[in-house]
């Protein structure tokens, strides 16, 4: 049995819920972001317990089949944005089709009806969140981080920089502190 829950944004998130699984007594195979596989099937007592524990730590149970399929595109463009080997010629189309085998037009319709945003607005403020941490940390140059998410340019990745945070990459990096957005917090100043 497969159990999904959002709002599992980190390694982090993953670690709390096992701690919950455990304390609430629930037996599990694995936990990864968005989505637990348990050993058996739980009494509505357990699972009753264990939505109330997660829920009180910011984290939703799923039941609904399209949101959990939200989720999952969500979490599976948070995974690629996170590993930051986007190829320049990505298609977002092509990717959610294969990843969530669902049609684009699909997922991304009912992505802006639960969201909304669009899909393409969120996986561009995925990108700039990324970009955001790794200016900060000094961790790459602008043209390190543009090749590192799939832009053709630098140019390009600055522009649509400026377009979404009001500042340049550098002006950003020379002012960091405070502005950047927890990952999860990224959809909520949207709305």
């Amino acid at each position: 049995m497969t159990i999904y829950i959002k709002n599992m944004v980190c390694l982090r998130c993953k670690m709390a819920i096992e701690t919950v699984l455990q304390e609430v007594g629930i037996n599990y195979e694995s936990v990864d972001l968005g989505e637990v596989i348990l050993k058996d099937t739980p009494t509505e007592k357990l699972i009753s317990a264990f939505k109330d524990r997660i829920e009180a730590i910011g984290f939703e149970l799923l039941d609904d089949q399209k949101k959990t399929m939200i989720e999952k595109t969500k979490t599976s463009l948070r995974e690629l944005v996170q590993g930051g080997e986007i190829d320049e010629h990505f298609s977002l189309t092509e990717y959610v089709t294969k990843h969530i085998y669902r049609e684009y037009s699909t997922v991304s319709k009912l992505f802006t009806q639960l969201e909304g945003i669009t899909l393409e607005q969120f996986f561009i403020l995925q990108k700039i969140e990324k970009t955001k941490e790794w200016l900060a940390y000094n961790e790459y140059s602008l043209s390190e981080i543009s090749y590192k998410l799939g832009y053709s340019s630098m140019a390009y990745l600055s522009n649509q920089f400026k377009k979404i945070t009001g500042l340049t990459p550098s002006a950003f990096k020379a002012n960091h502190a405070g502005l950047r957005k927890g990952i999860d917090d990224v959809i909520q100043t949207t709305k």
